[in-house]
């Protein structure tokens, strides 16, 4: 195909020597394009093969592209960069798609989807495709995650063969270099309402004979790591409200006395760590605010105007001054300690009496610090916004 000719599809593999099964994927591509009478091209996005890939592909008419940065996103980054098609279709050079039935795919992007994933539990997984781990553990878990997190329509996160609209997913600013690049297209194309639609895919044990590049464990974390940072409602504001609550009702539920139940007392210690689930659960809602906020500012999320509605009521002078009241009830409550150990002759006091003005003096005291400091923390993110702006 002409450099200059109007492209519809490339059809991108990504590859790290894959002299083995190359040949294979790229005639089924070029067989399809051909049956299909789809312009387009066959792109290799290499990243740094050994084997000869590069003139394997390059002597059957695919073209090749270098891509210096190693990861498996980087190779694909390089690759959607570098395509020409309007649509492209994306998926391992280790013949575990067939390449010669990608017609449900392009019937879904004509149709106007910008993310048509394939899903190989619908499709199909053949016997020895698949590690038992991988099938049902990592994708299971790690997909359900996703869908709940961000409330993606797909059933199949990590499923390697893909199609999508070029400039929609470049729009998307994808960053990830390795393997949870796959997550994260899923991740921000939903994000950002994109259409997606689903197609069944029929994965087939892959014809390498060396071990495949994905490590299940510590690939698997990395894609549970950015569905968690993505995600700061699960990972700050659930977790971090439950905890605030839960403190609350528990300090509220010990400050008279000791509480009684089911033979069992509850008293100082248990109001100790009430306390500090209040702290740390504020603490979490206020990463919560700074985590998105910061996604909002960098692109990485789309704009929330809700969200910056009530941002904009948190000024640094208002949380000064709630800091200032909560600073002086905590200091209130310490003078009234130090008062009981002075009625006392400052000698030996009952722990469970002096500890209920104690602690929630001490968390007052936190609350105030840490309101304070979140509010000059915000300050400084709204000079960094309007610097940009």
């Amino acid at each position: 195909m002409a450099a200059s000719e109007p492209c519809e599809l490339t059809i991108l593999m990504p590859c790290l020597n894959e002299a083995e099964t190359l040949a294979t994927c790229i005639g089924k591509a070029q067989a399809f394009l051909a049956d299909s009478g789809i312009v387009g091209e066959v792109l290799i996005a290499d990243n740094g093969s050994t084997d000869g890939s590069q003139d394997i592909a390059r002597r059957l008419g695919a073209r090749v592209v270098p891509i210096a940065a190693r990861g498996y996103g980087s190779a694909l980054l390089g690759g959607i960069e570098a395509a020409r098609g309007r649509f492209v279709i994306m998926g391992d050079s280790d013949d575990s798609y067939d390449f010669s039935r990608l017609a449900p795919f392009v019937e879904k992007l004509r149709a106007g989807y910008a993310l048509v994933m394939g899903n190989r539990f619908k499709g199909g997984i053949m016997p020895g495709a698949m590690p038992p781990l991988h099938r049902y553990l990592g994708n299971p878990v790690l997909t359900t995650i996703g869908r709940v997190f961000f409330r993606s329509p797909c059933g199949d996160f990590h499923c390697g063969l893909r199609g999508f609209d070029r400039e929609a997913i470049l729009r998307l600013d994808l960053q990830a270099p390795g393997m949870e690049f796959a997550s994260e297209m899923v991740v921000k194309a939903t994000l950002h309402r994109l259409p997606i639609a689903e197609v069944p895919t029929v994965l087939s044990p892959d014809g390498r004979s060396r071990p495949p590049h994905l490590r299940s464990w510590r690939d698997g974390w990395r894609h549970l790591r950015f569905l968690l940072l993505f995600s700061p409602r699960w990972l700050f504001l659930y977790p971090g409200t439950a905890l605030f609550l839960t403190g609350a009702l528990g300090m509220a539920w010990l400050l008279p006395g000791p509480a009684h139940v089911a033979g069992v007392t509850f008293d100082i210690n248990t109001l100790f760590y009430a306390s500090l689930a209040v702290v740390v659960g504020f603490h979490s809602i206020l990463f919560w605010v700074f985590a998105k906020l910061y996604g909002m500012r960098e692109g990485l999320v789309p704009p929330d105007p809700g969200f910056m509605t009530v941002v904009r009521q948190l000024t640094l002078e208002r949380g000064l001054i709630l800091g200032a009241l909560l600073l002086l009830f905590g200091l209130g409550l310490g003078v009234g300690a130090v008062s009981t150990w002075g009625g006392a002759a400052f000698g030996e006091l009952s722990p469970s009496k002096a500890m209920r003005l104690v602690i929630p003096s001490g968390t007052a005291v936190l609350l105030a610090f840490q309101i304070a400091y979140g509010a000059f923390f915000l300050s400084v993110l709204e000079i960094r916004a309007g610097r940009r702006g």
